[in-house]
């Protein structure tokens, strides 16, 4: 499955008759894999364009027979999977955001800084909550629970109803990357370099990792080790219960920033970079494959 970002458009391309797995949330499970069961191949058919009058940013969600999509229209869309019709639109403020949905409910943050909780299929509003801060990234649950990054530096975590049960600094903030969830862990980088190891129970820190740069894409795990990028051009593999760096990777020709989550796979981690280059790396070691 392919959905296209940054345009004024919603793309589906497919081949023709295939089925979809579903993709709840931003990089498809709460480990941020980046992998689908979905088998494309090598030719891809559009089969529906969907436009709107903003851009679509982030990433959408599918769930069912049902894409869901935030657009900085300032709408959210729940739009049909086999025919690109509109179900339902939902208005707030302008949405860059990646969707997550669970459980019959959709959740995603704006660009003013309002966290939303929309019936999935009815497209009305269950609660919202408010920071202070724009919202980039995508929603992770932790059981019930759900949790956020927003600009004003924090991390939150809600209740399904939408209380805090609390909330997490990142010193120099803001919080742009999707959270990562692993065995009652989440894990944030922002501004001060640093990644943050948090339980989601009680929102305390467990380990503070330095990397050495900010960090604006989100993590992936596979086991104990975290893969993420760097704006000073480096790619790491975080043991995250030992608390090192267990390897660096930064292209020899041509070093830029990483801005994309990477996706992991059989042994390799697979990254975009702002060097125009998409990298495949020996997850073991760090070499380029």
């Amino acid at each position: 499955m392919t959905l296209n970002r940054c345009l004024p458009c919603l793309l589906l391309l497919l081949p023709g008759g295939s089925l979809i797995a579903d993709w709840p949330s931003f990089r498809h499970d709460p480990a941020h894999s980046g992998v689908a069961a979905t088998k494309l191949p090598t030719k891809l058919e559009i089969l529906w364009k969907f436009e709107a009058k903003g851009g679509f940013d982030g990433a959408a969600a599918v769930v069912g027979d049902t894409v869901y999509a935030g657009c900085q229209d300032e709408h959210l869309y729940a739009i049909g999977l086999r025919d690109g019709k509109k179900k339902w639109h939902y208005k707030a403020g302008p949405f860059k955001a990646p969707v997550s949905v669970k459980d019959g409910a959709v959740y995603v943050g704006d660009g003013d800084g309002v966290f939303h909780c929309v019936d999935a299929a009815k497209g009305t509003k269950r609660w919202t909550f408010a920071t202070d801060g724009e919202i980039s990234g995508g929603a992770a649950f932790s059981g019930d629970h759900v949790v956020f990054g927003s600009g004003d530096q924090h991390l939150y975590c809600l209740t399904r109803e939408g209380k805090k049960l609390w909330q997490f600094k990142v010193p120099g903030g803001p919080v742009l990357a999707t959270p990562v969830l692993v065995d009652n862990k989440t894990f944030v980088a922002g501004c001060d370099s640093v990644l943050h190891v948090i339980d989601t129970a009680k929102g305390a820190g467990l380990k503070e990792i330095e990397l050495g740069g900010q960090v604006g894409a989100s993590g992936a795990v596979k086991g104990d080790v975290l893969y993420v990028g760097t704006m000073t051009n480096v790619f790491h593999a975080v043991d995250f219960k030992q608390g090192k760096v267990l390897w660096t990777y930064k292209n020899p020709k041509r070093a830029r920033p990483y801005y994309s989550s990477a996706a992991v796979i059989d042994g390799k981690v697979i990254v975009g970079s702002r060097d125009r280059m998409v990298h495949c790396l020996d997850a073991k070691g760090g070499k380029p494959i």
